[in-house]
Formats: C-alpha cells, sequence, structure tokens
C-alpha cells in the first residue's frame, strides 16, 4: 500500500492540474488563444529557467553523465528504429509517418519534470536525459514525416538548415545549455536573479499542465482507432517493457530511472500533431495518439512507477 501511495502521489497532482485545465476551458477561464499563449510561454521562457536553475547551481562535474546521455540517445534510436518497423507492417502508407513520431515523440519536457519534481523536488537526470533525446526527436521528426507519405516530400538542404536551426534555437536545449555552461564556469548567482529565475520556474508546471489539459480534445481519441491504440500501447507499455529492463541491468536507479521511465512511457507531445500539420500531413492520427496517451498514462505511468517503487529500484 505503501508503494501504491507513493506512485499516486507521483502522478495524481499531476493530471488534476490537467483536469482543472479542461474544466477551465469548459466554464470559459481559459479559450483556445489563451491556452495556445500559455503553451508558448510555458516552452520559451519559464521551462527553459527550470532547466537553467536546476542545472546552474549544480556542480558541473558531478552533474555531468556522458554515459547516460549516450544511453538515452541509443535507446531513443532503438525505439525509433522498432516504430519505423511496425508502420511498415500498415497497408495505409499515408500514417506510416505520423505513426513512426507519434511512437516515441514523448512530451519528456514537460510531464517527465513535473513527475520527478514531484517526487524528488527538482528536475534531477531530466535535463541531461533531455539533451540525449530532444535533438534526435526533431531530426527523425522531419525524415520521418518527409519519407513515409505518399507523395514524398524533397529532403533538400533548405529543410535540413531549417531543422538545424529549430534544434540550435530551442529555448529547452538554450536553457540546459546556459544552466550548463553557467555551472561549469562556476559563476555566483545574485540573489535578485536567483529569486526571479526560482519565481519564473515555478510557473512550468502548474501552467504547462493546465494548458495541456485545456487543449485536450476528447473527440479527436476517437479518430483512426485501430492504428491509435496500437501506436498508444507501444508508447505507454511496449518501449518500457523493452528497456526498463535493460537500464536495471546497466545499473541505473532512482532519477536516472524515472527520467528514463518518463522518456519511454510518457504522453506523445502535442508538437507531433503540428509538424505532422506543417508538413503536409492529415494530422488525425498524431491528434487521437496525443489524446490517448494524455488519457491513459495516468495509470500506466503509476503502474510502472508501483512497480519500479515495489521492487526497491526508485
Amino acid at each position: 500500500m505503501g508503494n501504491l501511495i507513493f506512485a499516486l502521489n507521483a502522478t495524481v497532482p499531476v493530471f488534476i492540474l490537467m483536469l482543472l485545465g479542461m474544466w477551465f476551458r469548459k466554464v470559459g477561464l481559459f479559450d483556445e488563444h489563451m491556452t495556445g499563449k500559455l503553451n508558448q510561454f510555458v516552452f520559451k521562457v519559464s521551462l527553459p529557467a527550470l532547466l537553467f536553475r536546476d542545472l546552474a547551481g549544480e556542480n558541473f562535474y558531478e552533474a555531468w553523465d556522458g554515459k547516460f546521455v549516450l544511453f538515452c540517445f541509443l535507446v531513443t534510436l532503438l525505439s525509433i528504429l522498432i516504430a519505423f518497423g511496425v508502420a511498415l507492417l500498415w497497408k495505409d502508407a499515408s500514417i506510416r509517418g505520423e505513426f513512426v513520431q507519434a511512437s516515441y515523440r514523448s512530451s519528456a519536457a514537460l510531464l517527465g519534470i513535473a513527475f520527478i519534481e514531484n517526487i524528488y523536488g527538482n528536475a534531477g537526470m531530466a535535463p541531461l536525459m533531455i539533451i540525449g533525446t530532444v535533438p534526435l526527436y526533431n531530426i527523425v521528426a522531419v525524415l520521418a514525416l518527409c519519407l513515409l507519405k505518399p507523395e514524398r516530400g524533397q529532403l533538400d538542404r533548405k529543410l535540413l538548415l531549417q531543422t538545424g536551426k529549430g534544434i540550435l534555437t530551442n529555448p529547452i536545449i538554450l536553457g540546459i545549455a546556459v544552466g550548463l555552461l553557467w555551472s561549469l564556469l562556476q559563476i555566483p548567482q545574485p540573489v535578485i536573479l536567483s529569486k526571479t529565475v526560482n519565481n519564473i520556474a515555478a510557473l512550468t508546471t502548474p501552467l504547462g499542465l493546465m494548458a495541456m489539459g485545456a487543449a485536450f480534445e476528447y473527440r479527436k481519441a476517437f479518430a483512426k482507432v485501430k492504428p491509435a491504440l496500437i501506436c498508444t500501447v507501444l508508447k505507454l507499455i511496449g518501449f518500457c517493457a523493452i528497456f526498463l529492463p535493460l537500464a536495471v541491468r546497466f545499473g541505473y536507479r532512482k532519477e536516472q530511472l524515472v527520467a528514463i521511465l518518463v522518456m519511454l512511457g510518457s504522453a506523445t507531445t502535442v508538437s507531433s500533431y503540428i509538424m505532422a500539420k506543417n508538413m503536409g500531413h492529415e494530422g488525425t492520427l498524431s491528434s487521437s495518439v496525443v489524446m490517448l496517451t494524455t488519457f491513459f498514462s495516468a495509470f500506466t505511468l503509476t503502474g510502472w512507477l508501483y512497480m519500479l517503487k515495489s521492487l526497491a529500484l526508485i
């Protein structure tokens, strides 16, 4: 019972905030425009501030773990290859690119940090996990959406340059990079700066989760049901079942193991739908998977955390 309460304490507050966002949208406190602006604020300002805060205050040489970053990168790459293999089984070629992207692309930055903060009080190993995954997320998304569609897009120099620029100017990556550099150079933080960053960072979890809940449209979850359900099972259960035992075998525990869990088994990020639409796909499968994984991750993540806690791994 104690292990179950531990898991529920980590996950339930996250999803209560999402439910509040849904209710605020229903009663008219949030609308589509405001939700979009909140998502932009979290992505561009408060989440980078949170990552900077947690890294800048660390000792760089103690915080950096190159093997962990490499492990996250390789596991993500293997997950992508599995998703490609499953996608090729679909007769409807028009959904293959969306299927691949929705299968592997986690909302690890927002949901992952929310879970880890609930358990450990800070972002823990999430920034290093993000370094190992987010650049790969974006590169593969462009390749998959270009190559796996009936009217195959031109993978030209302009598109590759845009992808590279998008990665280098990603606010989350910039927040991590500045935080690591600050830690490496051991620059002292004035009290005024520290308190300001803390106040902005504190907005990340409540605003981000409520905005995510407000954007939830349950009707979209029932479009393209069969591929969406298979993609959801792969995202929330399949990759975790394959790679969590491998992570345990490699000796990862506590914050590292929780970071790997949210990398593998958190909900598909909303940006997968946005990118699919912008690159000429229908977007129906992507939106369906986002909705289904967001809903069911409340149960699957609780289950995975309960299992890891029962095995004394976290």
